[in-house]
């Protein structure tokens, strides 16, 4: 095993790995990040991070970010599968399953309380008040994103190109979102045969020397018994992980028929779910074409709405399908009208089952293949193409928001000068004062809260 140099061994002050962690112990982590993991991906994945590299040291630098590499080639939340991947590393299969239902399940409950006080409360005019500006503030922050995506995806001009197309593909043509994923796929495909160059993916989460200190899981620790490569392994985690999709569908669909809501549902968030490239910004406009435009299970101001409270709370932004379940169960009375909320946390709960499933399968099915290669895994074309594509989807969704946040009644009706301004502001906190996402949220939520009570007196 190679040793660290003085330089290295400074930075800890320790020479010796930490003890053994129990399940236990890493079940209050993981229970405690599910609450803390505000931020997105960018801030989920700085605090694990923190605390698993640098603090505790439960596995060491490289491998974290080899980890994190093979996250981040799969569709879904890479800071969830991160954690499953830390988890199972760490104490098999129901480490993972462990850590990623924290990571996810606080969001859930957060959720469900919050959209049920949207829903049955949204009226009053504190409430209103306060979606009155957060909604501008949700358009500059998805402006945001597609600038952040872009500035390290649009490396030339070929890519430049993808993303317009993407954009026009989904603005003029109405495209659906699977197809233009397929298209950017097949152009990165064949580009990255004829003309690699123009694929190499840009920047992102690549090796580095740093260290602090020895670690459970360190850069020479051999593979556990566990992780190694079984195909018998392989075929179990993907017959189970089939049933476990399977099943629940087909009561839905024996109980209420494949045209119910909830079928629906699970079969809707399913193809999400594998859609998820680029993260939740990306697969945001998929959502609204099928949640809002085809089977109107919310309205389009109610997604602006869903948006900011997934911003606001703990967990994976793609946690806002939750909401969107919710919604969809409480205003459909999928139970009746006596038993609305109970219809609205069964939706959620459904919605997230299928969503996240997905992520599981991959991390436990894949995850043997990446430690026996020790590899440093890559971007392929086709997914930088992806990736290139999903700014101009983004784009599209930012002008959907804006159009509905400036121009309420359309644009027959006049132009809401007042949320263009906090839009305007949020834009310049987040661009020019690099304000954090949950600042510029609160902020616009009280200026709009304020505005509202001027102008009700």
């Amino acid at each position: 095993m190679k040793t660290m140099d003085t330089s290295q061994q400074k930075i800890s002050g320790d020479t010796q790995p930490p003890a053994q962690v129990t399940l236990s112990q890493a079940v209050w982590y993981w229970l405690k990040l599910g609450f803390i993991s505000f931020g997105g991906p960018a801030g989920q994945i700085s605090i694990m991070h923190q605390d698993l590299v640098e603090r505790k040291r439960w596995i060491s630098e490289q491998r974290f970010l080899h980890a994190l590499n093979y996250c981040m080639v799969l569709p879904g939340p890479e800071a969830q599968q991160l954690a499953i991947y830390i988890g199972w590393m760490m104490h098999r299969t129901w480490g993972g399953i462990i850590a990623g239902t924290l990571f996810v399940l606080p969001s859930l409950f957060i959720l469900i309380a919050l959209s049920w006080i949207y829903l049955a409360f949204g009226d009053a005019p504190l409430v209103s008040g306060l979606f009155y500006g957060i909604k501008p503030a949700v358009t500059a922050i998805v402006v945001h994103a597609a600038h952040r995506i872009g500035s390290r995806a649009l490396k030339n001009n070929l890519l430049w190109a993808i993303a317009a197309a993407s954009f026009a593909a989904i603005f003029a043509l109405n495209i659906p979102f699977p197809a233009i994923v397929a298209g950017a796929a097949l152009i990165g495909y064949i580009g990255g045969r004829f003309a690699p160059d123009k694929f190499k993916a840009g920047g992102g989460h690549g090796k580095t020397n740093k260290s602090f200190g020895p670690a459970l899981i360190d850069d020479h620790t051999p593979t556990p018994e566990h992780a190694l490569f079984r195909w018998s392994g392989l075929v179990k985690v993907a017959v189970t992980g089939s049933l476990l999709w399977l099943l629940p569908m087909a009561v839905l669909t024996a109980n209420y028929g494949w045209d119910h809501t909830l079928t629906q549902m699970g079969w809707f968030f399913t193809k999400a779910a594998l859609l998820t490239f680029g993260g939740a910004y990306a697969v945001l406009p998929y959502v609204y074409q099928g949640a809002v435009g085809h089977y109107g299970w919310l309205t389009p101001a109610q997604m602006i709405d869903g948006l900011a409270l997934g911003e606001t709370t703990p967990g994976p932004l793609i946690m806002v399908v939750a909401f969107v379940g919710f919604v969809g169960g409480y205003v459909k009375a999928l139970f009746g009208p006596d038993m609305l909320f109970l219809a609205g946390a069964m939706a959620a709960a459904l919605v997230t089952w299928f969503t996240f499933l997905p992520s599981f399968i991959f991390i436990l099915a894949g995850g043997p293949m990446v430690e026996s290669t020790h590899g440093v895994l890559k971007f392929t074309a086709p997914l930088t193409a992806i990736t290139a594509a999903v700014v101009g989807v983004i784009l599209n969704l930012a002008l959907f928001f804006g159009y509905h946040v400036l121009w309420p009644k359309g644009f027959a009706g006049t132009f809401d000068w007042v949320s263009a301004l906090i839009a305007l502001a949020a834009a310049i906190a987040l661009f020019r004062f690099k304000r954090s996402v949950i600042e510029v949220i609160a902020s616009c939520a009280v200026l709009g809260l304020a505005v509202k009570m001027t102008l009700a007196i």
